[in-house]
């Protein structure tokens, strides 16, 4: 009925991710969406939340909600920028810091994962038509 839905057949696809995902990250007690935030933060530590937001594709409420999350579990830190008082900048602490190479690795062990199921060029092949609609869409 619905083979030709972008939108119930992308969903149907992120709903199923979205477990799996889940169950990977659930011994660090994030959510794939924190730990995804996580990781750009270890990857490139000063960002700002609206940085944040583009590299993740997510509103900036979203992320202020995340950070703050982030934040009051002693994840990360929040600093005033020297230029203008309004923006801040995000950085890892301690405790992200040392979960950096398991998330990492957690995130390798996923994409291998799928591509041992799914096929490695199928995959490659259906992240890069994903990348390309959501880019096109975001644009129109």
């Amino acid at each position: 009925m619905f083979e030709k839905c972008l939108y119930f057949n992308s969903n149907a696809l992120a709903r199923t991710v979205n477990r799996i995902w889940t169950e990977a990250y659930k011994p660090f007690d994030l959510s794939p969406s924190h730990a995804f935030l996580l990781r750009v933060v270890l990857a490139k530590p000063g960002l700002m939340p609206r940085e944040l937001a583009k590299e993740l594709s997510l509103s900036r409420s979203t992320v202020t909600r995340f950070l703050d999350s982030l934040e009051e579990r002693d994840f990360l830190l929040r600093k005033t920028t020297t230029q203008d008082g309004r923006e801040v900048q995000v950085y890892p602490k301690k405790k992200a810091i040392r979960l950096h190479k398991k998330l990492d690795q957690t995130g390798g062990t996923l994409s291998k994962l799928m591509g041992d199921i799914i096929g490695q060029s199928d995959l490659s092949q259906a992240v890069s038509s994903l990348r390309k609609i959501q880019r096109v869409l975001e644009t129109r």
